[in-house]
């Protein structure tokens, strides 16, 4: 069964989303629009049968009866020429969606699994003298982004002819999920070509080494000892590229570099990390006895007092800002919020800061195919990083921005957080993780779905046509909320050992580094909770949530 509800200011009730769209649209492409009314609707799949008692409940709750109106009809209240409506494309995480489906279950006392749940915006336009390409042009270059939502457009007659709208985005599976073997004993193109098509963002010299690490004689006697073939599987391969890639390895900061100077003297650098932004805190360090731990962690600590440390990070999220303005931003603001949340045994977090490079937002010139306006993107990341802090309950501080036109192919995209982290947590220090064989690998937060695979990678890459739509993982500030306040309580109990992120890499990362303080690790990706059937094995692997961390757990805690 699919019901469908509708819900819409009331006449009188000034429509706030509405006419700032309004004015964007004068102010982005001189089109006047007399009046735009928009409403909200959820679409609730289920298998029960829900009967008008219920309904009504759900109605009430989703219904602010002194502003709103709402049916489980299409609405109408006055005449308008065309209809944008808007909502999420299969695999993309809805946040809105999945309230909705919290609330639906407390509300009838069901199951969290008995309903899925849609959202969508209808955006109803009333103009004399606009046309089907000016509302094509409004919907595609400012209401929505298609790389991640879809769009539908109609004549408001033609909207109302149809009987009922009973579209959801579901995920059609290609094939039986499962897991495959590479073959990569093939040319250099043949090598370059995987990388390509599976987002690998890995290079030849790069490839040939792995392929070289699977035609030792001594690693495939111990790949037989197991039952596994002498070439790597998708899981192997994908762990392999997500690891090295520029996002998680930092290559070009770790890099050998050899250049030229102002003489034509050659010079070296071994790596720019090492020999400057790290040598200047470690020759610091010895006058500097406020250092409690710096490039060990997710995040820096420095001493406040005798009670607590502060925690403090800042990293960039500039790709998946240049894809969706909007959900990259937000994506980087509660990403990095988990970093003091995973730095020792996990800080409370007490603000953000932000800083911005674009292009000129007044831009006049053409824009490259695929680049969205630096206007947008600046409006875009902006209302991201604010929405993201503010629904996570930490407040934003302070920020900067600075606009250059050469900053029009890749916008850059700075978000920070600060941290306050106990100087002990019941007698243990807070800044210290530590993981003894048999303690459990509990995942916390939300749950694994197709976006955010290949973040990692695709953060190495130059953006392109072919840009993957699951890169873009739209942060869940409510779940994490919920999360961080949970961790909160089970760091005052000392129920885990050990904390990090699920960012870039997902499982990969956070688990395979937290495995190397006890020597390794058993996972078992089928005990992975899914947002929806159908992941393969290693996309369930590198999955990044900005809303989901990894604890180790002493047995007796579980």
């Amino acid at each position: 069964m699919l019901y469908r509800l509708e819900v819409a200011n009331k006449s009188h009730i000034k429509d706030v989303i509405g006419d700032d769209l309004s004015q964007k649209i004068t102010s982005y492409f001189n089109i006047t629009v007399d009046k735009i009314a928009t409403h909200k609707v959820y679409k609730i799949k289920t298998d029960l049968e829900l009967s008008e008692t219920q309904l009504n409940m759900i109605q009430n709750e989703f219904t602010d009866p002194v502003i709103e109106i709402s049916s489980f009809n299409k609405m109408q209240n006055e005449d308008f020429d065309y209809t944008v409506i808007i909502g999420f494309k299969p695999g993309v995480t809805d946040n809105v969606a999945r309230s909705s489906q919290f609330a639906i279950a407390d509300i009838l006392s069901k199951k969290l699994q008995d309903f899925q749940v849609f959202t969508e915006i209808i955006y109803f336009f009333r103009a004399s003298g606009l046309t089907m390409d000016n509302i094509k042009q409004i919907a595609y270059d400012l209401i929505a982004n298609d790389l991640i939502q879809n769009i539908r457009i109609y004549k408001t007659s033609d909207y109302f002819r149809e009987e009922s709208d009973n579209y959801v985005p579901e995920i059609k599976l290609s094939h039986e999920p499962g897991f495959a073997y590479i073959d990569i004993r093939i040319s250099d193109v043949e090598l370059m070509e995987i990388s390509k098509n599976r987002v690998l963002s890995l290079s030849l010299e790069e490839l040939k080494a792995i392929q070289q690490y699977y035609n030792d004689k001594n690693v495939q006697a111990e790949r037989n000892r197991y039952g596994l073939k002498s070439i790597p599987t998708d899981v192997e391969l994908e762990c392999l590229a997500q690891t090295w890639s520029e996002h998680c390895k930092h290559k070009i900061f770790n890099a050998k570099i050899e250049y030229f100077d102002k003489k034509g003297e050659s010079q070296v650098v071994d790596s720019l990390f090492s020999s400057y932004i790290k040598r200047s805190t470690d020759e610091l360090r010895e006058d500097c006895d406020y250092l409690v731990s710096v490039f060990h962690d997710n995040a820096g600590v420095i001493r406040f007092n005798n009670n607590f440390n502060l925690v403090y990070k800042v990293e960039t999220h500039n790709t998946p800002s240049a894809l969706d303005p909007y959900g990259g931003a937000m994506t980087g603001i509660v990403g990095v919020n988990r970093d003091p949340a995973g730095t020792g045994l996990g800080s409370d977090l007490l603000i953000n800061v932000w800083g911005y490079c674009f292009a000129d937002p007044d831009y006049k010139e053409t824009l490259p195919e695929g680049i969205l306006h630096p206007r947008r993107i600046r409006d875009g990341v902006h209302q991201g990083v604010i929405e993201g802090g503010n629904q996570s309950g930490i407040p934003y501080g302070r920020g900067w921005e600075l606009f250059d036109n050469r900053y029009l192919g890749k916008p850059m995209v700075f978000c920070g957080t600060v941290g306050l982290l106990p100087v002990l947590i019941n007698k243990n220090k807070g800044h210290i993780k530590e993981i003894k064989p048999g303690y459990k690998i509990v995942m916390v937060g939300g749950r694994i779905g197709k976006d955010g695979i290949h973040g990692a990678t695709f953060s190495s890459e130059e953006l392109h046509e072919e840009s993957p739509t699951q890169a873009v993982q739209i942060g869940d500030p409510i779940t994490q909320k919920m999360m961080t306040d949970f961790l909160s309580e089970a760091r005052r109990q000392s129920l885990y050992a050990a904390i990090t992120d699920n960012g870039a890499g997902g499982l990969s990362s956070s688990v395979g580094e937290m495995a190397q303080m006890s020597g390794g690790c058993k996972m078992d990706l089928s005990l992975a909770p899914l947002k929806y059937e159908g992941l393969d094995p290693w996309e369930i692997l590198i999955s990044e949530a900005q809303e989901r961390m990894t604890l180790a757990v002493p047995p007796e805690s579980i």
